[in-house]
């Protein structure tokens, strides 16, 4: 009967320190920028995405560093469990604005709340323009051909 207690015993041990990780794990602090990055990142590889609308300093930064910056066009508002994310983009001429826009909400959702564990309460996408250089190049080609 001695050695039923002890196995008991052992159990609840390691109960509580499953507990203790847990407890660890909600300290866990990430940063806007990081999600920016993410968000940034997943919003890039939507075809129809012609680039991220950032402001004069992003475009500058980059430039002069020589790397894309992948937060460029993003605003996050994180909270403890979720967050808010609002995504500028440039798309291509041609594509279908809502469904560029609805695979953008998907994609950056899905890569943040997997890569984060935070809950996407909104993924707000704001179009800042078209880029109409695939537009103009098509015109001067068929005019050329004449």
């Amino acid at each position: 009967m001695g050695e039923k207690k002890e196995v008991k015993e052992t159990k609840e041990v390691k109960e509580e320190k499953s507990v203790e990780v847990t407890l660890e794990n909600t300290n866990i602090k990430i940063a806007d920028d990081v999600i920016a990055v993410i968000a940034g990142s997943a919003a890039s590889e939507v075809p129809g995405v012609a680039s991220m609308a950032g402001g004069f300093a992003g475009g500058i930064s980059e430039v002069f560093s020589g790397k894309k910056n992948l937060a460029k066009g993003i605003k996050v508002e994180a909270g403890e469990k979720e967050t808010k994310i609002d995504v500028n983009i440039i798309v291509e001429y041609g594509v279908r604005i809502p469904d560029v826009a609805f695979e953008i909400q998907n994609k950056v959702k899905k890569a943040v709340e997997s890569m984060t564990g935070l809950k996407v309460v909104e993924v707000n996408v704001h179009i800042q323009g078209v880029n109409t250089d695939v537009a103009n190049d098509d015109a001067t080609n068929s005019s050329n051909k004449d």
